[in-house]
Formats: structure tokens, C-alpha cells, sequence
């Protein structure tokens, strides 16, 4: 179910009555007369029939007062929504992922006369969690079918054209994509970001509001369309549905003009998989009965098997490791050995970057109950030194902060400015990882506290994302506001 509400109010002409019509007269004179307004709506095929429902008494005590027939979309087994991602470090096979209402096999045609046929998914209520949550209750919509093809034999850094669906059911548009640079070459542009979600195109009122992704999804877009962008990493909290299963086509049509054309890879957060009595390590109900489920069918990374979410990809000089931090990542679990282990066999020749991502951040000024868990601090901490991790990127809390090179809360190097006053990491001579906090992508902006941490240098609370260029000697990174386009921090981590 999704229920988008606006109040009558958005047309003033009908709280002045200025659209009268008389609906009855007596001897030539009206005496019954109604006040019209309009509204409009921003509707995208969801593939189920739609309602429009005037009610008045407002959300808590609705009165029906007259509702509209149902409507069906003319095709609501079009297929929508496409996104890519990578499979491998190679940059030579792209997975594109997208909605259809039919479960037949559709195709991809790409590169100029190549084929390949999709591979075709779903998820059921049953496959939500607990009888009491809004995924397997009220909040439910059918997914239709999610649709997935590998496109292989590319070239990486190269640009190559794509279109997807059938005769049956309808193409999509013809759209020209990027692949990422293979691993090992040389330079990577990359945008990263967490905490996201949707904001309506129009004036409605919905469950959850994130007032900023708008802005940041059209700041990336002018990016991509400037070929300033290799690839995106939005680091968990992507939707914002919570078990209100619908706003996943929401999200997926707001962030198309960014993710249909370049690789777009993600992390799982706590509002993708956390549930009461559903084996995330945090016991809360932040996904609304999802866990994860719809999270990894609409966003296929190269895990290593379902609800281990966790992977790395190489691009140019960088090496990603990505981790969940929903699931357990204490000395004895599985995904702390594959931490250690992925992060151990790194080859620095060939990557020498060393960039770390997950959710749930180590350090925040924002040090609230949810923000920081000392005991994943304590765990995976010293696995990041161990390794020469150069930065580490977390969302979560709904700000940008930049760290000096901080270990156990404690500075043990501090960048010096350059030429051009920016601030400049020296890793030759390594001594700890920076961290930088990324949440700002669209969620309620958080602030900050008067007192902070010495280990905290920079703090910005407002909508944006962080810009990345890496070459093999040099990274160099900015947090972009989203509304000026201006960058309003710019570090460098130098070889």
C-alpha cells in the first residue's frame, strides 16, 4: 500500500470558495452551490491500480467523502528503472537490474548488436518478517519482478549504449552508460554518500521524508552528465521504505538519471535490514519488517551468498572494502574473518589505496545511543591500522565530519596545509586512518554539539556529497553542498 496525502490548502482558490458552481436552484435562484480546487499529484507506474480519495478529519480521524474509481497504468508490465553495477574489478561486465510487472525473461541490448537475456526474481509477503510489521502487513505492495543481466565483454573506462525490455512488454529508451576503470589502472573519479531515501516531487505528506535527496540527486546528475563520474558508492540507509514497500519504485525512479548510467554500488544499513527476532545484530525495527530482503533483490552486489553483505571491488588505484555493519562483525564471525583476510591480501602495487565503508560509523561527534558502538570500534579498529587503511567512510549520522589521522580516539598525525591551503595527509609515512562521516545525502540534517573531540576537524550540516578523484600518488576528496555545487571542505591523502 502507499498513501501520498496533500491538504486542500496547497489551492487557495478552495478555502476562498472562489470556484463556485451552483449545483441547484429554486425559482432561478442557486441554492445549493459547491467550491472546486485542484491538486495535482507526481504518479509513477507502480504496475497496481491507483485511488484518489478526498477525506476530511485529517490522518487521525479519516472521513471519506468521495473516491475515484480505480486507475490502471496503460502498462504495467513496462519495463522500469534500470541500474547498474559492477560484478568484478575487470570493468568489462556490468550487471543492470530493473522492475517489470511481467515474469517473462526480457533482454538487454547493448553495445551495438549484443544480447543477453535477464535472469528474473521476486519476493513475497511471506518473505518479510514478523506477523506485526509493516512489510508483511499494511505496508505491503506486490514488487512485481526485478529483472537482472550481466553485459559482458566491455572495455572499461569506455562508454557504450543500453536498452532493455521486449517486444512484448516494451523497451526501455536508449541510454549511454560508463564503465568504471579496471583494477590496478590508473586514476578513479567517485562520488560516496550514505542516508539518502526520497523526497516527493510534489507537495505530498508521506510516512518518511528525506527533504534533501532531491537536491543531491540532481547535483550528482549534472556530474555524470559533465563525465565527471566513474562510479557511486551510497553506503546503506538507501530507501527509506521501512516495510512500505512501494517507495522502493519512488527511489529507484529518483535516483535513475545517476544510476542507470554509471557503476552505482551500495552498502546495506540499518534501515535495509535491522528487525526484531530476524538475526541482525541490532535489535530494532528500523527496516519495517524488510530485512534486507528487498535490499538485495532490487541491489545485487558480488557477495559471496544472500544476507552476507559484504564485498570488495577494485577501481584504478582504489581497493573497497565493504562491510555490514547490521550483521556480526565481532573476532569470531565470519564476516570479521573475511575482513581480516580481504583486507590482508591487498596488493599496494597494484591498488594502493586503501578505502574502508560501512554504515554505522567508529567515530561521530553526534555520540548519541544509535550513533557509535564502541564494541565494533573495539573489534574492527585495529584491523584498519593493521592494514594501512587510508579512509574510512561511514553514514548514519546525518552530517559530513572529517577526522585527523585518529586511532583510539587519539590523533597520531595531523594534516599540514599545501601550496593551495589544503589539507594534506602525508601517507608515506603511514600512522592511522582518517575517517570521514558522509550521511548528509538526504535525511533531516543533524547538528552538533558545542563541545567536540579534539580528534574532530571539520563539521558541516548540510546536504551534499563527497567527491573523489584518485590517482596512484594522490586522493582527493571534497564534500560538495548539493545547492551551491561549491565544495566546502577538500582534503588530500598523498603516497
Amino acid at each position: 500500500m502507499k498513501m501520498q496525502a496533500q491538504y486542500m490548502q496547497n489551492d487557495p482558490d478552495y478555502l476562498s470558495c472562489k470556484k463556485k458552481e451552483c449545483k441547484k436552484s429554486v425559482n432561478g435562484k442557486c441554492s445549493v452551490t459547491t467550491c472546486s480546487g485542484s491538486i495535482k499529484f507526481h504518479v509513477i507506474n507502480i504496475r497496481t491500480d491507483i485511488e484518489f480519495v478526498f477525506f476530511s478529519g485529517g490522518f487521525s480521524n479519516p472521513c471519506i467523502l468521495s473516491r475515484s474509481t480505480p486507475l490502471p497504468f496503460s502498462n504495467p508490465n513496462k519495463p522500469l528503472y534500470g541500474h547498474i553495477s559492477s560484478v568484478d574489478s575487470s570493468g568489462t561486465s556490468m550487471r543492470l537490474t530493473w522492475v517489470s510487472g511481467d515474469k517473462q525473461p526480457q533482454q538487454v541490448q547493448y553495445a551495438n548488436g549484443r544480447t543477453v537475456t535477464s535472469q528474473v526474481t521476486t519476493f513475497s509477503q511471506d518473505d518479510m518478517c514478523s506477523p506485526a510489521s509493516p512489510a508483511k502487513d499494511f505496508g505491503w505492495h506486490d514488487p512485481g519482478f526485478i529483472h537482472s543481466a550481466v553485459m559482458t565483454g566491455l572495455k572499461p573506462s569506455s562508454t557504450f549504449s543500453y536498452r532493455y525490455g521486449s517486444n512484448a512488454v516494451g523497451w526501455s529508451e536508449q541510454i549511454k552508460f560508463s564503465t568504471p576503470p579496471a583494477g590496478g589502472s590508473d586514476e578513479l573519479k567517485f562520488i560516496a554518500y550514505g542516508d539518502m531515501g526520497k523526497t516527493p516531487l510534489d507537495a505530498s505528506e508521506e510516512h518518511y521524508i528525506q527533504p534533501g535527496a532531491l537536491s543531491v540527486i540532481k547535483a550528482m546528475a549534472n556530474e555524470v552528465d559533465s563525465n565527471n563520474v566513474n562510479s557511486v558508492f551510497h553506503i546503506g540507509d538507501i530507501s527509506y521504505a521501512t516495510g512500505f514497500l512501494v517507495e522502493w519504485d519512488f527511489f529507484l525512479q529518483l535516483i535513475n538519471p545517476v544510476a542507470s548510467r554509471v557503476s552505482y554500488m551500495t552498502a546495506i544499513g540499518n534501515h535495509e535490514r535491522d528487525y526484531i527476532d530476524s538475526g541482525s545484530l541490532y535489535i530494532t525495527p528500523d527496516s519495517g519488517g524488510e530485512c534486507g530482503v528487498p535490499y538485495e533483490t532490487y541491489f545485487p552486489m558480488p557477495v559471496t551468498a544472500k544476507d552476507k553483505p559484504w564485498y570488495s571491488i577494485e577501481q584504478a588505484s582504489v581497493h573497497f572494502t565493504v562491510i555490514s555493519t547490521e550483521h556480526d562483525w565481532s573476532p569470531n564471525s565470519e564476516q570479521y574473518a573475511w575482513m581480516k583476510k580481504d583486507m590482508a591480501s591487498v596488493n599496494r602495487q597494484k591498488t594502493p589505496w586503501l578505502i574502508f565503508m560501512g554504515h554505522r560509523p567508529m567515530y561521530s561527534s553526534n555520540n548519541g545511543l544509535f550513533s557509535v558502538d564502541q564494541n565494533f570500534v573495539k573489534a574492527v579498529e585495529p584491523l584498519l591500522l593493521e592494514n594501512k587503511v587510508d579512509l574510512v567512510l561511514f553514514g548514519h549520522v546525518h552530517n559530513y565530519e572529517r577526522t585527523c589521522a585518529v586511532y583510539q580516539n587519539n590523533c597520531k598525525a595531523m594534516p599540514t596545509k599545501d601550496a593551495n591551503g589544503v589539507d594534506t595527509y602525508d601517507n608515506k609515512n603511514y600512522s592511522a586512518p582518517v575517517h570521514a562521516i558522509i550521511g548528509m545525502a538526504g535525511f533531516s540534517l543533524d547538528s552538533f554539539p558545542n563541545n567536540v573531540n579534539d580528534w574532530s576537524l571539520i563539521r558541516i550540516s548540510k546536504f551534499g556529497y563527497l567527491r573523489a578523484h584518485a590517482t596512484r600518488n594522490e586522493l582527493k576528496l571534497e564534500f560538495v553542498n548539493a545547492n551551491t555545487k561549491q565544495a566546502e571542505d577538500s582534503f588530500r591523502i598523498t603516497k
